[in-house]
């Protein structure tokens, strides 16, 4: 039987993490992670000498950010230009993202305009955790009076939080979110597959152990302590501390009796949040200028990514669409709508395709900050001492990729806490909403 200070089951971004802070304060460490490559849904593809992530990935001004920067990440790419077009009623206009833009849309009248402009000042005064109770649409349609800025705000903000649930998202993370995104974004030099590997030699240069296509099977307990991490293989892992960088549902599946813990809350409040994608690489630009464009009446999206990133050998260009989908979910008519909005923002498209990509239902994110939550996961596990949750559905107020690093950190914070004094047996506080 291997035996650490803490083991860590997923080895995406939030595993990953989790295990260099643990490893870099002196922590035995070791990843458990299914698959032979590590990463989870941060992956890149490469196919016909395009890097395609699995959807679009953007990298904001957010916590994931500050994180990698603080581990020594390069994190080579650059921030894109955010001249936009708005697909309204059928036709493309120019999009309000800076005074000029302001100034010539036609999308607005002039005294949406200067309501617009207001706004976009005003947003980054607000303290967002003002509205963590009410709704996003209960916050436009109480706050925004201007009818057409009402639709750019829906379109910003479902953009900005890949979600298209503005009755169920809670208002103050999203509009956090939209004010780190008017700080622009990073595209990562070939996809973030490069972000993966650094992060994985971090954790390797730091003394973690990395146990690759290893399936967890059981996370055994007794007498409310954490036990150890069994494998299908029969692999034992016994650790103090061990971490679940996994889906709720995972996560429940994994513990026996996990029915009586607050893992079984925290699966059953989990809605999950999904995209359909279509990722292209082309020679050429049919239309050079219009690389980036919200859906206003259409929960679409599409970026040019390679605007501001080096994502294929030989200069071809890789476009990212986007089709946040609500409970409604068809891929034919997803694919249809997306290859629809790139034969309207490239016409002629096809004959200038190398390779594409297309996922009909790719997870953003296991579960959000929304109004039916009863309590915010983790980190901790409180009925067994030692037993943490990390991911980015683990968020206490954070999205996307921001929640996996904020929960990894939260998680070992947690283990550090409790290392001196040895290994708690005293319940955690839960964070009921």
């Amino acid at each position: 039987m291997m035996k650490y200070d803490v083991a860590v089951v997923g080895g995406g971004v939030a595993g990953l993490t989790a295990a260099i802070y643990a490893a870099k304060a002196g922590k035995r460490t070791i990843v458990v992670e299914k698959q032979e490559r590590l990463g989870g849904r941060a992956v890149t593809n490469k196919i016909s000498g395009a890097y395609f992530n699995l959807g679009g990935h953007a990298l904001y001004f957010g916590d994931a950010h500050e994180t990698f920067r603080e581990l020594g990440l390069s994190l080579q790419g650059n921030k894109p230009s955010i001249d936009a077009y708005g697909i309204w009623k059928g036709k493309l206009s120019t999009l309000p993202m800076g005074v000029g833009s302001l100034l010539t849309t036609p999308l607005l009248s002039l005294k949406g305009k200067m309501e617009f402009a207001a706004w976009l000042t005003k947003l980054g005064k607000l303290d967002m955790r003002a509205f963590d109770r009410i709704s996003l649409r209960e916050w436009i349609e109480r706050n925004v009076h201007d009818p057409m800025v009402r639709n750019l705000f829906y379109s910003l903000l479902r953009t900005a939080s890949f979600a298209a649930a503005p009755d169920l998202q809670a208002a103050g993370p999203v509009l956090q979110q939209l004010k780190n995104a008017l700080q622009g974004v990073l595209y990562l030099d070939r996809g973030w597959g490069t972000m993966i590997d650094e992060l994985t030699q971090k954790a390797l240069g730091h003394g973690v152990q990395i146990l690759a296509k290893s399936k967890a099977v059981s996370v055994e307990h007794r007498g409310g302590l954490v036990q150890h991490v069994l494998c299908e293989d029969g692999t034992k892992v016994e650790a103090n501390h061990i971490i679940l960088a996994v889906p709720p549902a995972a996560a429940h599946r994994l513990v026996p009796h996990a029915e009586a813990t607050a893992l079984h809350t925290w699966k059953e409040q989990a809605i999950e949040i999904t995209t359909a994608c279509l990722d292209v690489a082309l020679r050429r630009l049919p239309k050079p200028k219009q690389q980036l464009v919200y859906g206003i009446d259409q929960t679409v999206f599409l970026s040019n990514q390679s605007r501001a990133a080096t994502l294929s050998d030989d200069g071809a260009q890789v476009i990212s669409l986007l089709k946040y989908q609500g409970t409604d979910k068809n891929p034919e008519k997803d694919l249809q709508e997306l290859e629809q909005t790139l034969d309207m923002v490239q016409p002629g498209w096809r004959s200038e395709l190398v390779e594409k990509q297309f996922l009909p239902r790719m997870t953003v994110c296991h579960d959000f900050m929304h109004l039916k939550r009863l309590e915010n996961p983790g980190p901790a596990v409180p009925e067994i001492a030692g037993l943490y949750v990390a991911g980015e559905w683990a968020t206490h107020g954070e999205m996307l990729v921001d929640a996996a690093t904020a929960s990894a950190k939260r998680a070992v914070q947690h283990v550090l806490s409790h290392t001196d004094s040895g290994r708690a047996t005293t319940y955690e506080h839960r964070d009921v909403i």
